[in-house]
């Protein structure tokens, strides 16, 4: 089904340059689910994460016949990598949620190049994030004990327990994301079904775009219905990350007993979370030359974000220190002293460095807007933001209230095997919706385009 040429965007509008019409812009974003030959690029990245998916699958069965006990954690430290995984991939996924509901009720043009592949690094984070909870049990295979479910046998959850607070925030947060994903995308479906040639494809974008024919109370529905979603979804962005915050500050060892926990946990996932859509919208751009849609503008405005939400994180180091001193703790005083001088040091150090200093390069206009220097700073953030959930995690366990109880977290070979895995898993799902879904909205640039016509002949 052709669709009619409309005017230009004869306005560069900064979120989208000059020149593209409503037919342009389906013909080059539904050409690369369409009719974009597969080149080798994408087949080696492809087949390289998918041995790498096989390679977390596997060590995840290992992990199942031996337990636990193939990870480095111990008593004191019975928490290890998979619950800083777990946190780590939760807050990743923040971004995505923020960009497109927060932003969208605030009517920021810029969201709309970048929402839709936010929106599904949110989905394979929150996937990623869930499936170390389940792996830490011991008995994953007995995950669903967690769940409030009736049964015969009175066995049921410990509501005093966080694994309950997260199955509720990690299920509401997988379903609302998965909803208001799938209700942008389908317009986007409807334009596939009209566009693809293979009848198998007709049939499947057609069955998904649910009979959308474009009709303005479809319209009328729709965009009720997307901003309904937009303001469930967003005080997730707050709730979510602020109960997983709670599994550490609701108890009374150092390090993790902190008030300031889901106001500074909220920020830091901000803060990962636009350092990953950085790293992905970077490499996304070039290789399927989206330049003109993902333009210097969106890159701006996502290093500002990453530079307020970094002084919120700067600001959060900075109160736990000061909280530890003022409240006259010998215990907190210790920690803190601790994380110093002691054997996590260097880590401390190092996600500092990371997560303070090098971002503030971004106060400059030419940094932010220099495409290698982000794509590195992403990195080096996503990097640092690791490193302080491990010290989180595992440095306020290691030094118990009593000398008798110390001990020192050395991870093992699969600990490092799952983590990586667990990211190559990620890299291969983003890969994937790459080839099969678009990975900027259709409709949502066109109405752009439309706006750029007005802007001009006002």
């Amino acid at each position: 089904m052709s669709e009619p040429q409309r005017p230009l965007a004869s306005r560069d509008i900064g979120v989208l340059r000059a020149g593209w019409s409503y037919a342009s812009i389906s013909d080059k974003i539904a050409d690369l689910v369409l009719t974009r030959p597969v080149r080798w690029p994408w087949l080696a990245g492809f087949f390289g994460t998918l041995a790498g998916t096989l390679m977390f699958l596997v060590a995840i069965g290992y992990l199942f016949a031996k337990g636990i006990g193939i990870w480095g954690v111990d008593i004191p430290v019975a928490w290890g990598f998979a619950i800083a995984n777990f946190v780590w991939w939760i807050g990743i996924g923040h971004a995505g949620t923020f960009i497109s509901a927060i932003l969208l009720l605030l009517r920021q043009k810029w969201r709309t190049s970048i929402n839709r592949f936010a929106e599904a690094m949110t989905l394979f984070a929150a996937s990623m994030a869930g499936l170390f909870p389940i792996l830490h049990l011991g008995r994953p295979w007995f995950f669903y004990w967690i769940a409030p479910y009736p049964n015969h046998m009175n066995v049921w959850p410990q509501w005093r327990s966080p694994l309950v607070w997260d199955f509720f925030a990690i299920a509401t947060y997988l379903t609302v994301s998965l909803l208001f994903w799938y209700m942008g995308l389908i317009p986007d479906l409807a334009t596939l079904r009209d566009r693809a040639h293979s009848r198998f494809k007709q049939v499947a974008y057609g069955l998904f775009a649910l009979g959308w024919r474009g009709e303005a109370r479809h319209w009328a529905r729709f965009e009720t219905a997307y901003l309904l979603l937009a303001g469930i979804a967003t005080p997730l962005v707050v709730s979510v990350h602020s109960v997983v915050s709670l599994d550490f500050a609701v108890g009374n060892t150092p390090g993790y007993h902190s008030t300031i926990f889901p106001p500074y946990f909220v920020a830091g996932a901000l803060f990962s979370g636009f350092a990953m859509v950085l790293t992905l919208a970077i490499p996304l751009r070039k290789a399927f030359g989206l330049e003109d849609f993902i333009t210097d503008v969106h890159l701006d405005h996502a290093a500002k974000v990453l530079l307020a939400t970094g002084a919120l994180v700067a600001y959060g180091y900075a109160s736990e220190i000061f909280m530890a001193f003022y409240s006259g703790d010998e215990y907190e005083i210790a920690m803190t002293t601790d994380r110093w001088t002691g054997a996590y040091a260097p880590v401390y150090w190092t996600f500092m460095v990371f997560n303070v200093l090098v971002p503030q390069v971004l106060w400059w206009r030419r940094a932010r807007r220099s495409v290698p220097l982000l794509f590195v700073l992403s990195l080096v953030v996503n990097l640092g933001m690791w490193m302080e959930r491990v010290t989180i995690v595992v440095q306020s366990l290691h030094k118990d209230f009593l000398p008798s109880a110390w001990g020192i977290f050395i991870p093992t070979l699969w600990d490092w095997i799952i983590l990586l895995g667990s990211i190559i898993t990620f890299a291969w799902l983003f890969l994937v919706f790459l080839r099969v879904l678009p990975a900027i909205s259709i409709s949502e640039m066109r109405l752009l385009a439309r706006e750029s016509v007005k802007e001009a002949a006002a």
